[in-house]
């Protein structure tokens, strides 16, 4: 399992933070779970959200770019790519993955990275923070957003 030599999740003042779940809706149950750790996550650390659903993690950029220029201090966005027996799964996970950069560092604001690439449906599962799940990564990504704005928000105050 991946999840071997993750970071601590240790608690982060996220207070004032406010952050843009964005939610793909391939795969009903494991999206479900990676948004319910999602939302999990940002409570715990005491910031505010609003989940915006797309279609598909192919549309996750885009949004996630809108909700940080619209004033959302970071943006999670959480999204199911299973393989299959075209090279769909290629392109789709590149676009998520290289526009989600793009939009992290053209509007320099934090985006938690929740897009599972995966082979088949049980590794999902097995991430998806569901009951028997072995990790979480809806939280993990809402962490490492939350974290990360925490963080900026220090360096700008500091400048």
């Amino acid at each position: 399992m991946s999840g071997a030599g993750a970071a601590d999740r240790s608690a982060v003042d996220g207070g004032g933070v406010r952050v843009a779940i964005v939610a793909g809706q391939w795969h009903d149950t494991i999206a479900a779970g990676l948004l319910a750790g999602a939302q999990r996550e940002v409570e715990r650390l005491g910031a505010t959200a609003e989940v915006f659903p797309v279609p598909g993690s192919f549309e996750l950029p885009v949004v996630a770019k809108a909700a940080l220029e619209s004033g959302f201090d970071a943006a999670v966005a959480l999204g199911v790519i299973i393989r299959g027996g075209t090279p769909h799964f290629e392109y789709v996970s590149d676009a998520a993955t290289s526009g989600l950069s793009r939009v992290a560092l053209d509007t320099g604001k934090p985006v938690g990275f929740g897009v599972l690439t995966l082979d088949d449906e049980q590794q999902g599962i097995d991430r998806a923070g569901l009951p028997g799940s072995k990790e979480d990564k809806g939280a993990e990504a809402a962490h490492a957003a939350i974290a990360t704005a925490v963080t900026l928000r220090g360096l700008r105050a500091a400048a």
